[in-house]
């Protein structure tokens, strides 16, 4: 899939790589938001603002808030939105962004020893170069790149890491060819200043395989890579052309 919010027309996709996983749009106003909803609970690790650190969940949700948003207290307010549309308090992880969800990616592979579902919401309006001198805040600001990242199999905890480790450098290539640049620096930016990433992990024994690595050179990383890639450019050149 590619874009499937886009127009307007579709609020629904049913994964094929991670069987009864859905990504929904709710676009009701005040709160519209991506809801991912997962067939069982999955082991998952993430920067997260709700839910973030390691959990086991069966909801990802990714809530659209405008450039005016306040920031004050986030994480109380994530706390009433979930209660408010009855997500699960200890089974969600609640993601927020500032990109317009029509926006969002999703990319997916089934591969033989584990399949691979991407969603990604991406804009580069702060983006930036780590390990560059720049202006810093203390105070936090809903996701700019907020990459949803779920695997069908098993993964140990440790690859589990690996494979976030892998996501970022996808991302920064992404960035990278686009030419996307620091808007401090002028650099090559290798995200924004408010990404954030969820993986989640079903252990689904199936594929036989319990995976210990997720580097760029196992089929499981590669997988990763590429979707994540994919969905990264795929996002923000929607953006992109949207505007033209």
């Amino acid at each position: 899939m590619a874009v499937p919010f886009l127009k307007g027309s579709n609020r629904s996709y049913n994964s094929d790589a991670w069987p009864g996983a859905i990504v929904s749009l709710d676009s009701e106003q005040p709160h519209p938001h991506i809801r991912i909803s997962l067939k069982g609970p999955a082991a998952s690790i993430s920067s997260a603002i709700y839910g973030g650190g390691f959990l086991h969940l069966d909801h990802i949700v990714n809530r659209y808030v405008d450039k005016h948003y306040d920031c004050s207290d986030p994480i109380n307010d994530m706390v009433n939105f979930m209660a408010g549309h009855g997500y699960p308090a200890d089974s969600t992880a609640g993601l927020m962004t500032a990109v317009k969800l029509k926006y969002a990616s999703i990319r997916e592979a089934r591969g033989e020893q584990a399949s691979v579902l991407c969603c990604t919401t991406a804009g580069v309006g702060n983006a930036a170069r780590a390990g560059s001198s720049r202006t810093t805040f203390a105070a936090y600001q809903p996701g700019t790149i907020n990459i949803m990242l779920m695997v069908d199999g098993m993964m140990t905890p440790a690859c589990m890491v690996n494979a976030m480790l892998t996501a970022a450098e996808a991302k920064a290539a992404a960035l990278h060819d686009l030419g996307v640049k620091d808007h401090e620096t002028g650099a090559a930016a290798t995200g924004t200043t408010t990404d954030a990433m969820v993986l989640a992990v079903s252990g689904n024994t199936a594929y036989g395989v319990n995976h210990h690595y997720a580097g760029t050179a196992t089929d499981l990383g590669g997988m990763i890579g590429r979707l994540v890639y994919d969905s990264v450019t795929e996002s923000i050149a929607a953006e992109r052309e949207d505007r033209i």
